[in-house]
């Protein structure tokens, strides 16, 4: 399972990457040659929030289930090039002042959300109190925004005398990547109309409105979460199936023609290669990245594949609250004994897959520094892991042994992994073999499907694997994987030294600072063994190209190919 991290750089955030590209040319309307009149694109695991703003809603699967209708600023190309939403804005952000940093917005004039009503500054405001971590915008317990990177720092939300709407962020703040914040995710009419008109006025009733949107099933009258995208929610099912229509209130500049699309979740690769070949789904961008299944479909001469290098990667994560793992020299031990050339080989033999050595850039990225390689994390010295323990007064760590602490206590903990995900179970496994090398006999308890999100926000692990969903930007990630107040730190990693250096990432509109900041931050973070890159995962998607064109390749967005559905057509 991936979670997602929109262009606000970590984690996903509500609204962060909606459907734009008004760039991308013009839709005739074509009705085509297939005889259908609907689409069926496969989601590979669920979702357990309708609201993605919160810690268990922070989910890759159900940002591309909602991606249809979604509202959010805008979206990454395949070039990377950064395109605003021209349903909701009538021209690029604007940065009008440096001291403080003030960000003017010019809203398309008949700007609106599914059910007619006007996308309005409340919608601003709204979207900021989530995401603030204020107790004075919401109650912090019914909140649990899963970062407050962005809220945190914005000073006011107005509408100037023109209409447009300005933001002001606090004293001393500048963030070289603004042109990406997530301004307008959550309807507020919606919040007013039930039950929760004093929102802005009122934290606990703030929190309930939150918390709303997070459990309450869209409907198609106009319940929860609406949207201001190309489509609109007739009909769904938390975790398991979205059908939706035409947005007849869409206000973009290319206009959707498919009438019907149903987006359901179909578990496993394998599953998806079945139900693509029997010709009950017209695509999907798997999870996994499967060699043997992508063979099986690219055998069929009516079948598309593409595979390309995403942005999605996969990493371990200590739980610090373990009694065991709170101590760093253990977390070193553990991380140099994993052996990551090993995973990487025994889940793509043909792929060539390398161990990702920095976290916030790829291998072969501009700014990219070998922060991890010195170290030996991921390296499966099993050797060099032993000699650490046994310098830190641990005993045992020998091939055969239990390990075991100073004080006589035996070294053991689980491992969480995905139960349907064959490449994060195997590397879970090869783990479990690596780490009895050093003694430690590690239990393995995967995770059921759809459950990721809870596991994460209840902190229901002491090892995890699983991935972020990346784009282009990467300035809010120090703070959202390492932050020490972080909702998405679900670890609970706590180094104040390393959050005074995060404050620098972003002290800065020069992108080339922010980089060497970023790369400062991994220097520091990587020695405490907190969390290991695996690699960045290939990635694939499927297509039907004799029902459906328009799916494209587009390794930037979190939204997979779904970045550009309005421009789909039925053949």
């Amino acid at each position: 399972m991936a979670l997602t991290r929109r262009a606000l750089g970590g984690l996903s955030l509500g609204g962060g990457a909606a459907l734009t590209l008004a760039a991308c040319g013009g839709n005739d309307g074509d009705g085509g040659g297939s005889g259908k009149t609907e689409v069926v694109w496969a989601i590979s695991s669920a979702w357990a929030s309708w609201n993605e703003n919160t810690q268990a809603g922070n989910n890759s699967y159900g940002h591309q289930a909602m991606v249809p209708m979604a509202a959010g600023s805008g979206d990454f190309d395949p070039n990377a090039k950064w395109v605003y939403d021209d349903a909701i804005f009538a021209s690029e952000p604007e940065l009008v002042s440096e001291s403080p940093m003030t960000i003017k917005y010019v809203l398309n004039e008949n700007a609106q959300w599914s059910d007619g009503n006007p996308v309005r500054v409340e919608d601003f405001i709204f979207q900021w109190y989530s995401m603030s971590g204020k107790a004075e915008h919401a109650n912090q317990e019914k909140a649990l925004p899963a970062s407050v990177d962005w809220g945190s720092m914005v000073e006011s939300i107005e509408q100037a005398d023109d209409g447009s709407i300005v933001v002001t962020y606090v004293a001393g703040y500048s963030d070289p990547e603004w042109l990406y914040a997530s301004t307008v995710y959550l309807p507020s009419h919606i919040a007013e109309a039930n039950g929760f008109a004093d929102w802005a006025t009122d934290p606990e009733v703030m929190g309930d409105a939150i918390q709303y949107f997070e459990t309450t099933t869209p409907t198609a009258d106009g319940q929860g979460v609406l949207g201001t995208g190309p489509f609109k929610l007739v009909d769904a099912k938390l975790g398991e199936y979205i059908v939706y229509e035409i947005n007849d209130k869409y206000q973009g500049s290319i206009k959707p023609t498919i009438e019907k699309l149903t987006l359901k979740v179909v578990e496993g690769t394998a599953n998806i290669v079945t139900e693509m070949r029997q010709g009950t789904i017209d695509g999907a961008w798997p999870s996994e990245f499967s060699e043997e299944e992508n063979a099986k479909l690219a055998e069929d001469p009516n079948m598309q594949i593409e595979t390309y290098a995403g942005s999605v990667w996969l990493h371990f994560d200590a739980n610090v609250q373990n009694e065991f793992l709170a101590d760093i020299p253990l977390r070193q031990a553990v991380f140099t004994a994993i052996n990551i050339p090993d995973i990487s080989a025994k889940n793509y033999p043909e792929s060539g897959v390398q161990q990702k050595l920095n976290h916030f850039f790829s291998n072969d990225n501009e700014y990219f520094q070998d922060i991890i390689g010195p170290t030996g994390q991921g390296s499966g010295d099993v050797a060099k892991a032993a000699e650490i323990l046994t310098a830190a007064g641990y005993t045992g760590a020998e091939e055969g042994g239990t390990l075991t602490t100073a004080d006589g206590k035996a070294v053991t903990f689980r491992i969480r992994y995905a139960e349907s995900d064959p490449v994060r179970k195997l590397a879970a496994e090869l783990s479990q073999a690596s780490l009895a090398s050093i003694g430690i006999a590690l239990e393995l308890v995967a995770i059921p499907d759809g459950e990721l999100g809870n596991v994460l926000a209840e902190g229901d692990f002491d090892l995890i694997i699983f991935g972020w969903s990346g784009s282009a930007a990467f300035t809010v990630a120090p703070s959202q994987y390492f932050q020490s107040d972080s909702g998405s730190n679900y670890g609970k990693y706590n180094n104040p030294e390393a959050d005074a250096l995060i404050a620098q990432v972003r002290a800065t509109f020069d992108i080339d600072a922010a980089a060497e900041a970023a790369n400062a931050v991994d220097a520091l973070v990587v020695p405490d063994a907190y969390t290991l890159p695996i690699f960045d995962e290939p990635q694939a998607f499927y297509n039907n190209p004799q029902v459906l064109e328009g799916p494209v390749v587009n390794g930037y967005t979190q939204a997979g190919p779904l970045f550009n559905i309005r421009e789909w057509k039925i053949k």
